[in-house]
């Protein structure tokens, strides 16, 4: 069982669609597949057909970081990051590699921005075109205001791009009603679909406008990939088969589970692994009102004889994999509540973890 921030813990049935047999990925059978495919990933954020259109890649969540921010660009105009962690820090890396210039909102990893000081910038950068922000801050949980920025972003006429590879098919989305223009996602993390697949759900209109934007990439365009999939039904370049078909059986389970019942069954999980920190005396590096509700991150305790890895190694053996922290002079571990899994596994969890803390001799309740 998978307790990290993704690839996330799959069905049985989702792994064994992967057994199909061999086919050319330009045959009508596959593009077909993958037509299908494109609606539902619109229909999940409940997209208008007629505005908006997805369009897939062979690559992980960053890979759709990279194509929005260097395909959806203005030659001589300016992204406005708003940077609360490791991934919105990411995005700004991305921009930073393909010389855009940014204009950043620097904050820190338990600050949500204020929205005045967005508008503030906003109309002290009059070049900027698009904002970008990520939704759930995947290396603490931190959940950032989405529909509230966007409403702001539409305002000033700006383009509205939110990474939410880590919320999309978890927490309910609508992607006109939260104002959002672009938003990404990978198979593997909400869908619990395999790696090696992610798409992007945006405008039409505004893919089009950006053929005439700066060509920054050969692979990583996104009016590329479109045009290629509205002229034959294919990607580009060579999909990953198998993995196309393990999402399509995640996407029907998805749908069989339904959006408000499946999401209902991640706040309950993260219920669950809160009340297991808690019992053992963890402490959490978010308060609550700030987490999403998908990650919970518990401060590594003041004990000589905590040791991250010691503690991994033998969950790991014992079927359960746990993830430490991204922020450099914090020590934490995250423990996710995707996937395919609910509260019984968490309490098979808890049981493992605290017999690992018994054998390297931690001491519980935990102390700081």
């Amino acid at each position: 069982m998978l307790l990290n921030p993704g690839p996330a813990t799959t069905t049985n049935t989702v792994k064994m669609a992967q057994v199909v047999p061999d086919i050319c990925p330009r045959e009508k059978e596959f593009a077909d597949l993958l037509k299908n495919m494109r609606k539902d990933f619109v229909d999940i954020v409940h997209g208008d057909h007629r505005k908006f259109t997805s369009v897939p890649f062979c690559g992980s969540g960053t890979m759709m970081m990279d194509v929005c921010l260097n395909s959806l660009l203005p030659a001589n105009k300016q992204v406005f990051i708003i940077n609360n962690g490791a991934y919105s820090g990411r995005a700004k890396e991305i921009c930073q590699c393909y010389n855009l210039p940014v204009v950043e909102l620097k904050l820190q990893y338990n600050e949500r921005p204020e929205l005045n000081a967005i508008e503030q910038l906003l109309l002290t950068h009059p070049d900027i075109h698009m904002i970008y922000t990520t939704h759930n801050e995947t290396g603490t949980g931190l959940l950032n205001p989405v529909s509230e920025i966007g409403a702001l972003a539409h305002k000033h006429g700006k383009v509205f791009v939110v990474d939410t590879i880590s919320t999309y098919g978890l927490l309910p989305i609508d992607i006109e009603k939260d104002n959002i223009d672009f938003c990404m996602a990978s198979a593997q993390k909400g869908l619990a679909s395999m790696t090696g697949l992610s798409f992007i759900v945006g405008r039409k209109d505004l893919i089009e406008q950006s053929e005439q934007y700066p060509l920054r990439s050969f692979y990583c365009n996104l009016f590329k990939q479109y045009n290629c999939f509205e002229k034959t039904g294919e990607m580009q370049f060579t999909p990953p088969v198998q993995t196309v078909y393990a999402t399509r059986r995640a996407i029907e389970e998805y749908f069989q589970e339904e959006e408000i019942p499946k999401y209902r069954r991640h706040m309950r999980v993260h219920q669950a692994i809160r009340k297991g920190l808690e019992k053992l005396g963890f402490q959490e590096l978010l308060e609550e009102k700030l987490q999403s509700g998908l990650i919970a991150t518990a401060l590594y305790p003041n004990d000589a004889n905590w040791d991250f890895m010691k503690i991994h190694d033998y969950c790991y053996e014992r079927g359960f994999t746990i993830y430490p922290g991204k922020l450099f002079d914090t020590g934490y571990f995250r423990l996710c509540s995707l996937g395919a899994i609910d509260v019984p596994d968490i309490e098979a969890f808890f049981k493992v973890f605290e017999k690992a803390l018994q054998t390297h001799n931690v001491k519980t309740p935990i102390k700081y």
